[in-house]
């Protein structure tokens, strides 16, 4: 199943829709759409500058990904990894979202370990983001990412974009820390101005636990407080929402 043989449907100034079927079709495009955002990169200035989410749909993606046939398709060397967000655990914490994406398969790839940029967030977090925020920009060269791969939480965040969390409001940033109050912790996360910036954003949704908040997202008045989500796109970088069937049923 190619990308270009799907039809995506355009939601507004700020959103397409892609729905290829039921969950393995739509982990499949997940990977495709990856795959051509990487390839044409590489073609364009040499390098995939990437920023992965944590997340069960994520993890299904990225373990497809990294196992042949798919596997074979990348110049994995010319792959530089950064994190959408991290929570504040070290990295051999089963919670850490930089481990589950190396466990799922980024690990075995010959990316050079320099090359991946894990966000230091068990400790000292805000120096941390800043320092995360400086690497950005000392790599990327006033570039934008890629490609950010979004998930979307059952109460409307993204990243670690919490409802009603400072982070929402971060200006002339591209990492900071969030204090998370729900959670009661706190977590690193890219900001807006760093997500809406990147050539291509994608988020992942998929299951039919997800289809009432989709709905909300999708259909009533945006707040960022409420739904952060409904802040991810812009016209200038619209995103891409790839969705399984069970996920989409309140908006087709």
């Amino acid at each position: 199943m190619k990308i270009e043989s799907l039809k995506i449907h355009s939601w507004d100034q700020r959103r397409d829709l892609l729905i290829p079927g039921d969950e393995n079709a739509t982990i499949d495009v997940c990977v495709r759409h990856f795959i051509t955002s990487c390839r044409r990169a590489i073609d364009e200035h040499g390098a995939f500058f990437v920023a992965l989410s944590g997340g069960s749909t994520p993890k299904a993606v990225y373990k497809l990904l990294c196992s042949p046939p798919y596997s074979d398709k990348i110049d994995w060397k010319k792959v530089w990894l950064f994190w959408g967000d991290e929570r504040s655990v070290p990295p051999s914490d089963p919670e850490s979202n930089y481990k589950m994406a190396m466990d799922a398969g980024f690990g075995r790839m010959p990316i050079p370990k320099d090359q991946i940029f894990r966000m230091k967030a068990e400790d000292k977090i805000e120096v941390n983001a800043l320092a995360y925020e400086n690497a950005l920009k000392a790599i990327l060269h006033n570039r934008p990412l890629d490609l950010v791969i979004l998930g979307m939480g059952e109460d409307g965040h993204t990243a670690s974009l919490f409802p009603q969390t400072d982070g929402l409001k971060a200006k002339n940033r591209l990492a900071v820390a969030n204090y998370v109050p729900q959670k009661n912790t706190w977590r690193m996360t890219l900001t807006f101005e760093a997500i809406n910036s990147a050539q291509n954003i994608v988020v992942y949704v998929i299951g039919a636990s997800k289809r009432q908040t989709l709905k909300e997202v999708f259909q009533s008045e945006e707040k960022i407080e409420r739904y952060p989500i409904q802040f991810i796109g812009t016209k200038e970088n619209k995103a891409l929402w790839i969705l399984d069937e069970a996920a989409a049923a309140e908006l087709v």
